[in-house]
């Protein structure tokens, strides 16, 4: 597959920052994290508009290197129905994003979290050889810029 070394930095257009807004407003009503204390409606849409804003950009990056590229997946699921499929495929390579504020990243450290709880757990954890492609996502500067690393295996 066509891939790089190199971080790549993405501007992401005018439709793709709407889509993943869009889906925010959307899906906020939708989901319930209680079992993570977190209840604030305002954080849950911004964590669900940067994670979109990550896997627009990883899309980008790799359909410009001429792969077949499905998703994001903008569906709206009911809660029984919500799953943990890759956020991407990639020339059929299931791929998992991960997306971080460069806010975040200053007052934190760069970091990426994967959800492990007894409520809740990501089975990529369950899946060494899963890929993953990281993102930060640059909040301090205008636009909507990601810097999108090269895949790895988690």
């Amino acid at each position: 597959m066509p891939t790089f070394k190199d971080p790549q930095t993405v501007s992401l257009s005018t439709e793709a920052v709407a889509r993943a807004a869009a889906f925010a407003d959307a899906v906020t009503s939708t989901v319930n994290y209680r079992d993570s204390n977190q209840t604030i409606k305002k954080k849950i849409r911004d964590d669900h508009f940067v994670s979109k804003l990550g896997e627009e950009a990883v899309s980008f990056v790799f359909e410009q290197r001429d792969c077949s590229v499905e998703g994001p997946d903008y569906t709206i699921y009911a809660s029984k129905r919500k799953s943990w499929d890759a956020d991407l495929k990639i020339n059929d390579l299931e791929v998992a994003v991960k997306t971080q504020r460069r806010s975040a990243a200053k007052r934190y450290g760069l970091s990426w979290t994967f959800q492990d709880s007894p409520e809740r757990r990501d089975p990529i954890l369950d899946t060494p050889e899963a890929w993953v492609c990281l993102v930060v996502f640059e909040d301090l500067k205008d636009g909507h810029e990601c810097v999108v690393y090269p895949l790895r295996k988690i």
